[in-house]
């Protein structure tokens, strides 16, 4: 008798182990080494907030989720990864300086 193992690939949705911001611009470290990164307006209530707000991103849901308490917004991490944004992407606007 011969015993035939079929091996099942399982998907795994991304999760974060740390999320922060800089400036605009939110970064996350991902379980699987890769670090990611997005501009805040890319999201209603984020585009609105302070710099000093956006620094108040936490983990939830074991990294699945990004929450800042004092906006209430909830975003997921494996939407993020996969770019699904509620706003399309602004060119920065170039200073006098940068042109």
């Amino acid at each position: 008798m011969s015993t035939i193992i079929v091996e099942k690939e399982v998907d795994v949705e991304p999760t974060a182990i740390l999320a922060w911001a800089e400036g605009r611009t939110i970064f996350l470290e991902l379980t699987d080494g890769r670090i990611i990164g997005f501009p805040a307006n890319r999201f209603r209530i984020l585009k609105n907030a302070t710099d000093e707000q956006l620094q108040e991103v936490t983990l939830r849901l074991d990294g699945y989720a990004l929450r800042w308490e004092s906006l209430d917004e909830d975003i997921t991490v494996p939407g993020v990864v996969a770019g699904h944004f509620q706003l399309a992407y602004e060119e920065p606007e170039l200073s006098e300086e940068t042109a």
